[in-house]
């Protein structure tokens, strides 16, 4: 799986999972392996090992991957988890609609 229907920036509901139902921005995005890393969503703790001179080492709290099919983009327009549609304007650009309402995300 190479291609990913969120991107860097897109606003997300978890459709699946311990989290089902939060929402939160996309932080990151591995196409290679499927995987997208949401903020505040599927968080674990962190074993953290002090590496500079006086830098404080412990457990922390850090986003996880999870998979992209997990996720649906979030529309602002309907407030609804939604399907990524593609309409092609007149010029042929591409631009990502929601595929309830048809408002640009």
């Amino acid at each position: 799986m190479n291609n990913v229907h969120v991107k860097t920036g897109d606003t997300v509901v978890v459709i699946s999972g311990k989290d089902k139902g939060k929402k939160g921005k996309v932080l990151a995005v591995s196409p290679k392996e499927g995987k997208i890393i949401v903020e505040k969503v599927n968080m674990v703790s962190k074993h953290v090992k002090p590496r500079k001179m006086g830098e404080q080492g412990g457990i922390v709290k850090a986003e996880s991957a999870f998979y992209a099919c997990k996720a649906q983009v979030y529309c602002s327009h309907c407030k609804k988890a939604t399907r990524v549609a593609h309409k092609v304007a007149d010029n042929g650009t591409k631009t990502r609609v929601c595929a309830k309402c048809g408002e640009k995300l």
